[in-house]
């Protein structure tokens, strides 16, 4: 299931490459898109919407 994100905190490649990580490691077969200039992060998983966001959270981003 596809679910979008607003996500505040990510300045750079550094940024995307973190959380694309984390959902990844949590969801080998998550899709993850990053647009970096308006802070949206779509997933497409399997994982429950609390689930993704707190991994994004414990990368250090706020998820609003």
């Amino acid at each position: 299931m596809e679910q979008r994100f607003e996500v505040q905190g990510m300045t750079c490649g550094h940024c995307v490459k973190a959380v694309t990580a984390a959902v990844t490691k949590a969801d080998p077969a998550a899709r993850v898109a990053v647009d970096l200039p308006t802070g949206r992060v779509d997933v497409d998983s399997s994982l429950a919407r609390d689930r993704i966001a707190a991994v994004i959270r414990d990368e250090g981003y706020t998820v609003a």
